[in-house]
């Protein structure tokens, strides 16, 4: 049996034409220059509410099998050399050990990989979503929060895996040394994204708020071009700053690395509500073949890390900026794959939650005890004799 692998374009069902122009909503504002958190926000919730009416709907159909026919994760994908899509993060060591297509095949459900691009993950799985052409999907947690604050019913089924670090880029003849050093200067960030919460958190720090600094929202790519154009002062973003350094259009003057593990940036395996319900075998094999990858990437030690480091350089990430990425860290190895449900990750999204309603990016206070499916990793560690192996 063979891996399905779906095109970025989701399969809408029919009457889903809201569903679609609410997403067309968000990719405008993922593109769109916003000078302050208040319009960010509007946008966002407008988007969010709009996906959130079409779930609706899109949930009435019943479930006319005991089993679903295909099981369908979206996760992030780049093109490889000769035209092979290659997932990243967890997701990859999942799609390539092929443990979860034999296990389904087993009950006669099929697995489909569903590919969304780095430029526009929270719109294609918060539509995926909404659409119910999607499953689970590995990808971050304040596009999540703004998905169930708006009234979709996903759950987190998996932590950790990602914990990946942010940074603050200027141009290479910029005297800025520090955040406090751009009050009232132009900073790309795409806002929406999970790193627009550690970026709030570097402002606190210092005493700042979003409003304290001109905001262009603009997602990666747009946001490196205006670096290295001269249309921002600063950049915030990921491990693409390394590629910046190298280009000599930008130089890192900040990275999360040695700040508090709250600061980092989070990617986890989220569930749609109602298949968690209604096929709760099928969910626990997913989570299941998640833990094992963990599990293998953190016992490794060195050797899991050098995996982990390829699996990323297969997927178009230079192996030196996945190297550069994680040397200096000050998350251990082990605990970066820690599955564990802890105190310190409900207070992450409660933190989290909380500045997405400040920055108006969700129109009321969402309760995030109801965000965690706990039960399919505490059965999982079980089933594996892992209950002991991770503390935190």
């Amino acid at each position: 049996m063979k891996t399905a692998l779906s095109p970025t374009s989701f399969k809408r069902p029919r009457g889903a034409r809201l569903l679609a122009a609410a997403l067309a909503c968000a990719a405008c504002v993922a593109t769109a220059v916003m000078p302050g958190a208040a319009q960010a926000g509007l946008a966002w919730a407008a988007g969010a509410s709009q996906v959130a009416s079409a779930a609706s709907a899109a949930a009435s159909a019943p479930a006319s099998a005991k089993l679903p026919e295909t099981v369908r994760i979206a996760a992030v994908a780049r093109s490889a050399p000769a035209g092979k899509t290659v997932f990243a993060g967890a997701s990859a060591q999942v799609a390539q050990d092929r443990w979860l297509e034999t296990e389904l095949g087993k009950l006669g459900v099929r697995l489909e990989w569903v590919p969304v691009t780095t430029n526009a993950v929270a719109a294609q799985v918060n539509e995926g979503f909404a659409s119910k052409s999607i499953d689970f999907a590995h990808y971050g947690d304040l596009p999540s929060i703004i998905a169930n604050a708006s009234g979709l019913q996903t759950r987190l089924v998996l932590p950790g895996g990602s914990l990946n670090n942010t940074y603050l880029v200027v141009p290479p003849n910029s005297t800025a040394r520090s955040i406090a050093d751009l009050k009232g200067k132009r900073i790309a960030l795409h806002r929406g994204r999970p790193w627009e919460y550690p970026f709030a958190r570097l402002l606190q720090a210092h005493g700042l708020k979003l409003s304290d600094v001109k905001i262009l929202n603009l997602n990666p790519q747009a946001g490196a071009a205006a670096l290295a154009t001269g249309g921002v002062d600063a950049f915030f973003t990921l491990s693409d700053a390394f590629v910046l350094e190298d280009k000599k259009v930008g130089k890192i003057i900040w990275a999360s690395k040695k700040a508090p593990e709250d600061w980092k940036m989070r990617a986890e395996l989220w569930g749609d509500g109602a298949f968690l319900q209604r096929y709760p075998q099928v969910a626990q094999l997913v989570v299941s073949a998640y833990l094992r990858e963990h599990h293998k990437a953190a016992a490794a030690a060195d050797a899991g890390r050098d995996s982990y480091i390829k699996s990323e350089a297969l997927g178009g990430q230079s192996e030196e900026v996945v190297r550069r990425e994680l040397e200096g860290d000050s998350t251990q190895w082990k605990d970066r794959w820690s599955p564990l449900f802890t105190p310190a990750v409900r207070a992450h999204y409660a933190a989290e939650a909380e500045y997405a309603k400040q920055a108006g990016l969700i129109a009321k206070p969402l309760p995030v005890d109801a965000l965690f499916a706990p039960q399919f990793v505490k059965q999982g560690l079980a089933q594996l004799q892992l209950q002991d192996y991770w503390t935190r």
